[in-house]
């Protein structure tokens, strides 16, 4: 493969937003008269977005009566705090440095909505900026539809069999390859205890942001 550019989910897999969603779900369930529920519960239905932790939080899913206005509160209570004590992974500054070092491009590919993922990313300040930051409301559709990361490819002016991404959940891995690229899960993700990343049949699989660079390094010899 020639590769040209490097895509990342966000939640998950660059960023390590946990602890901030999972405050934030916490502050709504002692607003609605209940106990805060351990981190290390909330932990693994990040990945998932509001669905996800509504339904650890409060046991509802998406079509359940007061779903609406319980997102909505988790939203606003979210956005109130977007960035304080989220942060890249550890090894993950490294690992941009390296890919930016090898004449990569990079991005992100999110289902976050823009109006959250945007500021989060200005308050980051992360650096090397990112080629594009795509959210899940920036085209028709969000993973694993490849939509978004078509999207993607086309603003850093790149063909999708010129790119990897990676992504901590299974609609990542369909996404990528619904687009024709490579994808890599990373396992250091927001996985739960019952998910084996090898079943959603990924290209590899990485136990910590660093191995990323160890697979471009072996796949950049290749095209040499």
């Amino acid at each position: 493969m020639t590769l040209r550019a490097v895509l990342f989910d966000f939640d998950g897999t660059l960023a390590d937003t946990a602890p901030d969603m999972s405050a934030a779900i916490n502050r709504l369930r002692v607003e609605n008269g209940l106990e805060p529920l351990a981190y290390d519960r909330l932990r693994p239905w990040v990945s998932h977005g509001s669905p996800g932790l509504l339904k650890i939080a409060f046991g509802l899913e998406r079509d359940a009566e007061g779903y609406g206005e319980l997102r909505d509160r988790f939203l606003a209570l979210y956005e109130s705090r977007l960035s304080a004590e989220t942060k890249l992974f550890d090894g993950m500054q490294a690992v941009l440095d390296g890919i930016v070092a090898r004449g990569l491009a990079w991005g992100i590919v999110t289902n976050k909505p823009a109006w959250l993922t945007d500021p989060l990313v200005a308050d980051m300040a992360i650096a090397p900026a990112p080629g594009c930051v795509v959210s899940g409301d920036t085209t028709a559709h969000h993973k694993p539809h490849p939509a978004p990361i078509l999207h993607a490819c086309e603003c850093l002016g790149v063909a999708p069999a010129e790119c990897v991404y990676i992504g901590d959940a299974e609609r990542d891995i369909q996404a990528a390859h619904a687009a024709g690229m490579p994808a890599i899960a990373a396992r250091y993700g927001y996985l739960q205890a019952d998910e084996d990343p090898s079943e959603w049949r990924p290209d590899a699989i990485i136990d910590a942001p660093g191995e990323l660079l160890d697979w471009l390094a072996r796949n950049l010899e290749r095209e040499s």
